[in-house]
């Protein structure tokens, strides 16, 4: 077995089983040194410098899983809650990190209620009357987001 044949069985070897490579290689000079960076991820640096990208992202992950359950329970389908989901979790998102509506919470309260609920009707309505059933569940979300919103200011205080 030639010397890269050994350093790539050996490197593969100590992947697989935890062991440092130079110690199952005490005789190779070629895996030598440490290797250590501080750069930041691109990902990360992008998320960090764009919050509205980072709370639609986030928000699109938490309402796919919220989506995609929603979908299953009532039975209209797993994927299309999920891709519902997505949507208003990103809507939701963006709302969370708009500078506007942290001026005025009790709006950014309504906002995220009314989205959230117009999210959940899309997903777990189909077929006849959908568009009376989605519009009361957007009404309930909103009045359910605007009267938990202030009970939590209040609870503040």
């Amino acid at each position: 077995m030639n010397a890269n044949k050994q350093i790539a069985a050996a490197a593969l070897l100590a992947a697989l089983s935890g062991i440092s490579a130079p110690a199952l290689c005490e005789n190779s000079s070629q895996l030598q040194g440490n290797v250590a960076t501080n750069k930041k991820s691109a990902v990360k640096g992008y998320l960090q410098s764009h919050p509205k990208v980072k709370g639609a992202t986030v928000g699109a992950g938490v309402g796919a899983a919220a989506g995609a359950v929603s979908g299953l329970v009532s039975g209209k389908g797993v994927l299309r809650g999920a891709a519902i989901g997505a949507g208003t979790g990103a809507g939701v998102g963006v709302l969370q990190t708009s500078k506007t509506l942290k001026k005025h919470p009790y709006i950014k309260d309504l906002a995220e209620g009314t989205v959230a609920g117009l999210g959940l009707g899309l997903a777990t309505t189909k077929g006849e009357h959908k568009f009376k059933k989605v519009t009361e569940a957007a009404a309930v979300g909103g009045a359910l987001g605007l009267g938990l919103g202030a009970l939590k200011k209040e609870l503040e205080k």
